[in-house]
């Protein structure tokens, strides 16, 4: 099975990066391939455009480098999305990869007036880094937000299933040997049957 590992950090030593890299190392030591998609390293524009809208509005093909995404995604049995948390959700350049790439008529469809998801085979994985600690979440129902919008707003919406999404707490900490443990055991698990999803 392949895994598509998408993340979003223009720091190459952050924690981010180190966390992606060891769901790949977790994934290919369960025997399964990975590849990394660092979108700040390849240049990925988020900038939904007029090119996008006509294709929205089926005016046109998809622009290039949305079909070469959704091409990678199409390859791919899971998606694990690998990000930081900015101001209770995911970075700009991750929510613009979203909203490019999962579009109409690839993600999801309009059909006798009702919205049809399109990726019933997905199984997708979320890894948010938060810096802050889990009371400050549960306080103000961030995590509660952070779910509602991307789990079930994105997601379900396209009819993917999310096997998992989990916000690791307290990412400021100087040791993240335990974020990264936990990555490694994501990326051995991403087919497993403790994925809670259907077969990819």
């Amino acid at each position: 099975m392949h895994a598509l590992i998408v993340f979003a950090h223009p720091d190459p030593q952050s924690l981010t990066h180190a966390v992606a890299a060891r769901v790949a190392e977790g994934a290919r030591a369960a025997g399964h391939s990975a590849e990394l998609a660092d979108l700040a390293a390849e240049g990925f524009d988020p900038r939904y455009g007029q090119a996008d809208h006509d294709a929205y509005r089926e005016l046109a093909p998809h622009p290039a480098d949305v079909r070469a995404e959704q091409a990678r995604i199409e390859r791919a049995g899971a998606l694990v999305l690998v990000y930081p948390v900015y101001w209770w959700s995911m970075p700009g350049l991750l929510k613009g990869w979203v909203d490019r790439v999962f579009s109409n008529n690839w993600a999801y469809a309009t059909r006798d007036g009702r919205v049809v998801g399109q990726l019933q085979r997905l199984n997708v994985h979320l890894l948010a880094l938060g810096g802050a600690d889990r009371p400050s979440y549960i306080k103000h129902a961030y995590d509660v937000a952070m779910k509602t919008q991307i789990d079930h707003g994105v997601f379900d919406y396209c009819a993917a299933c999310v096997a998992s999404s989990t916000i690791r707490f307290d990412t400021q900490e100087p040791d993240g040997q335990a974020h990264l443990q936990a990555a490694f055991e994501l990326g051995g698990g991403l087919f497993g049957k403790q994925a809670g999803c259907r077969a990819a």
